[in-house]
């Protein structure tokens, strides 16, 4: 019974402390009194829901709401963070693995999400460093989303063994 009530609780505990901040009027605290500060709140719920309670499969939901949370909070506070949509799936990919490492599911997905997401963020360097080859590859790859489709509706109709 105790388990069920650990995130509520932080969701409670979070949301208070941040109106409760808010209200207080602390200059530089302001920058923080926005959407995504919300959606880390959750997101620190879940990964406290899931290691505390041990309800592992709530550790992609708090990695995914704290990581997107966290991206939108610095994003354009700090120089060397990138804003680019990899990230969005690299934060994906953390979430499968890191859950992968506690109940052994997701590994495919996060491996399959990470290469996605390194291949976005570093599209330029790979496809420049293969000089003419990459030219033609760089053509291909303007249909990698369709394989993603293709690999979806393989999911979709597949039936678990």
């Amino acid at each position: 019974m105790k388990k069920q009530r650990i995130f509520p609780g932080v969701v409670l505990i979070g949301f208070g402390l941040y109106f409760l901040l808010q209200q207080a009027n602390i200059e530089s605290l302001k920058p923080f009194f926005t959407w995504p500060t919300l959606l880390l709140i959750l997101g620190l719920a879940f990964l406290i829901q899931a290691y505390i309670g041990r309800d592992y499969d709530a550790i992609l939901p708090g990695v995914v709401l704290a990581g997107f949370g966290l991206h939108f909070l610095i994003v354009h506070r700090l120089a060397i963070w990138p804003d680019h949509i990899g990230i969005f799936i690299l934060i994906i990919s953390l979430g499968f693995l890191l859950r992968h490492l506690k109940t052994g599911n997701g590994l495919f997905q996060g491996m399959l999400f990470l290469l996605l997401a390194v291949m976005l963020l570093f599209y330029d360097k790979i496809f420049s460093s293969l000089g003419e080859f990459g030219k033609s590859v760089s053509y291909i790859w303007n249909f990698w989303p369709i394989l993603f489709i293709l690999i979806g509706f393989y999911f979709l109709i597949s039936k678990k063994r």
